[in-house]
């Protein structure tokens, strides 16, 4: 090879590297100028809303939030006539005392009558525990069809795990309630939002693989976990 024919395929090589350099800045720029709509919908994607009908039960998830969000959105649907009674699922924190009483407190506050408040302390480590606990509860009752209300980050992996640890025959919907400290809209310019979503991201991995051998809304095999005492109905 001559050395025009180098000098020329080193000038080829430049020119192609220069193309390729201008792409990617080109891509990355779009990438930079596109992340807010890009990261919106991110979390709007894993934000879920279910048609609500008219159910046995509405079932609030525990760990409310500090402004009671859940509780609130319950208590909406409640004063709505979507279900005679409201489930205030909540860990327990002490032998005689947690979550639950809690939640009740906050329903009571929004409306919703002490008699329809269902207090189901547990010892749930996760959703996944919190929602064999609630199956059995909801069998032992009879109950056809129920409404979870979680946070909105929290819908997606709550559906999926719920409707994969139910029985068959309980119909699961899915309530969004707004989160005080998760705004969909700009999520990303709070360091709590961002955890928060993380940890859905890696909580959905773990729940895929843990029920991975699961069909959508197959009865559950494993025992309740720390089943805890309601107020009668």
């Amino acid at each position: 090879m001559n050395s025009c024919d180098s000098k020329e395929g080193e000038r080829g090589g430049i020119i192609t590297n220069l193309i390729v350099l201008l792409f990617f800045v080109i891509f990355c720029a779009v990438l930079y100028l596109a992340r807010h709509p890009i990261l919106r919908f991110a979390a709007e994607f894993w934000i879920i809303e279910d048609p609500i009908d008219k159910a046995d039960a509405i079932i609030v998830l525990s760990d409310d939030n500090f402004y009671a969000d859940r509780a609130t959105r319950a208590a909406e649907l409640f004063r709505e006539g979507k279900a005679p009674v409201v489930v205030a699922s909540g860990r327990r924190l002490r032998p005689s005392a947690g979550i639950a009483e809690l939640m009740e407190h906050d329903l009571v506050e929004r409306g919703v009558r002490r008699d329809r408040i269902l207090r189901f302390a547990h010892d749930a480590d996760g959703t996944r525990e919190e929602a064999e606990a609630l199956a059995r509860f909801a069998k032992e009752r009879k109950w056809r069809s129920v409404i979870v209300v979680t946070s909105n980050y929290h819908t997606r992996r709550a559906r999926y795990i719920f409707r994969r640890v139910f029985p068959q025959d309980i119909e699961v919907r899915v309530a969004s309630a707004r989160d005080g400290d998760f705004d969909p809209q700009r999520w990303w310019e709070k360091r709590k939002s961002v955890k928060e979503l993380m940890r859905e991201f890696a909580g959905m991995m773990v729940a895929l693989w843990e029920l991975r051998g699961s069909s959508e809304k197959e009865e559950i095999t494993q025992g309740v976990v720390g089943l805890g005492g309601p107020i009668p109905q």
